[in-house]
C-alpha cells in the first residue's frame, strides 16, 4: 500500500453508527499531530505515553462539538505526573480540520521510568470543560481518577457526569514503517450507548470503580445486550488494526460490526494547532502593574514568555505591559 494512500486516513476521526445496536462511535487515527504535539517537549516516556493517549482521547471526545467550540481534557494528580492538559478546537468551518495540542507538567525526581505511567499520577480528578464561545457559562464535568488507564476515566466521566455507556479501545507508540523513519502512531475505537430522553440515574447501587456509575448501571436488559455484543466484538480487534498503517477505518468497521449495521459519516480532519499570540501574552500580563512587571523584566530589560503547548517564545517591551503600561507611539485614536 503507497504511503499517500496511507495519508488519506491519518489525523483522522471517522464517526459511525451502529444501526442494529442504538451504538455510534468514532474511529481515530493520529500520527502527524501527535508527531507534532510531542516533539515540542523532549518528555520522559512515561509522560509521553499519557499525553499521547490524552491527545487520542481528546480528538476522539471533541470530533461532537460545534465548529469554532473549544474542548479541553486535564488530568490532574497528586503523583510525579501532576497535569496532562489537552484541547480540542473545533473547525472554523465545514470541511476545515480541528485542531489538537497538549502540554504536561510533571515531578522529574519523583517521576520512574520503570512504574506504569497511569499509576504516576496518583489520586487526582479528569476533568472535561467546554468553551462555546463569549456569552456563554463554560460547561465542566469532573470524575475521580479511577480504573487503570485515562480511558478508565474517560469511561468513568461519561457514565457518572452524562450517564451515557461509553467504550475505549486504543493503542499508541513509536512505529516504523519500511522505509520511513520511526514515527508516532495512535489509534482507536470509541462506542457510545445513544443518549435517552430521561438519563437520570440515581448513583445509589453503583458498581463501578470507587462506587461511579457503570454500564450495567444505566441501560435495560434489551440495551445491555447490545451493549455487551457490541463490547465482545471490539474485544477482537488487534492492536495492529487500531494504528492501522494498512488497515482503512471503514475496512476495520466491516470487520468488527459488520452484522450491527454500521453506518460512517464524514470523517473530521486533525491538525496540530496553538492559539497562543502575542496579543494573548500581553492581555495575560495586564492584571500586573509597573512594579511587579519590573520584577519579571530580565536583565536585557525585556520581558519574556513561553507558551508551554507549542513553545513558542515572546519578547515584550516592559513598558508595554501591564495595566500601567505607558500609551506608545501610534497607539490609541
Amino acid at each position: 500500500m503507497s504511503l499517500g494512500s496511507q495519508i488519506a486516513w491519518d489525523d483522522t476521526v471517522l464517526p459511525f453508527q451502529l444501526d442494529q445496536s442504538d451504538i455510534r462511535g468514532r474511529v481515530a487515527r493520529l500520527d502527524g499531530v501527535l508527531d507534532q504535539v510531542l516533539a515540542q517537549h523532549n518528555y520522559p516516556a512515561p509522560i509521553e505515553a499519557l499525553v499521547a493517549e490524552a491527545a487520542l482521547l481528546t480528538a476522539m471526545i471533541g470530533q461532537t462539538i460545534k465548529l469554532r467550540w473549544k474542548l479541553s481534557l486535564q488530568v490532574r494528580g497528586d503523583g510525579p505526573a501532576r497535569l496532562i492538559a489537552t484541547d480540542y478546537y473545533g473547525p472554523t468551518e465545514d470541511g476545515a480540520p480541528a485542531r489538537v495540542r497538549a502540554y504536561a507538567s510533571y515531578d522529574d525526581e519523583r517521576l520512574s521510568l520503570d512504574q506504569n505511567p497511569f499509576d504516576q499520577i496518583g489520586k487526582g480528578y479528569l476533568a472535561i470543560l467546554i468553551d462555546q464561545g463569549e456569552g456563554n457559562v463554560p460547561y465542566q464535568g469532573i470524575t475521580p481518577i479511577a480504573g487503570t488507564s485515562l480511558s478508565d476515566c474517560a469511561e468513568a466521566y461519561f457514565a457518572q457526569s452524562e450517564q451515557l455507556p461509553t467504550r475505549f479501545s486504543l493503542n499508541f507508540g513509536r512505529s516504523i514503517l519500511p522505509g520511513q523513519d520511526e514515527r508516532w502512531r495512535a489509534g482507536g475505537v470509541m462506542l457510545q450507548h445513544m443518549p435517552k430522553a430521561s438519563p437520570f440515574v440515581a448513583n445509589d447501587g453503583a458498581t463501578g470503580d470507587q462506587g461511579l456509575l457503570s454500564a450495567a448501571d444505566i441501560l435495560t436488559d434489551d440495551e445491555q445486550e447490545n451493549w455487551n455484543r457490541a463490547n465482545l466484538l471490539l474485544d477482537t480487534v488487534e492492536e495492529l488494526e487500531l494504528i492501522g498503517p494498512t488497515v482503512q477505518p471503514t475496512d476495520l468497521l466491516v470487520r468488527l460490526f459488520h452484522e450491527e449495521g454500521p453506518r460512517v459519516f464524514d470523517a473530521q480532519p486533525i491538525s496540530f494547532g496553538c492559539t497562543c499570540s502575542e496579543d494573548k501574552v500581553r492581555q495575560s500580563l495586564s492584571i500586573y502593574s509597573a512594579k511587579d512587571i519590573g520584577h519579571m523584566t530580565t536583565e536585557a530589560g525585556t520581558v519574556t514568555a513561553d507558551c508551554q503547548f507549542c513553545g513558542a517564545h515572546y519578547v515584550l517591551d516592559p513598558a508595554t505591559v501591564g495595566f500601567e503600561a505607558k500609551e506608545m507611539p501610534g497607539d490609541g485614536a
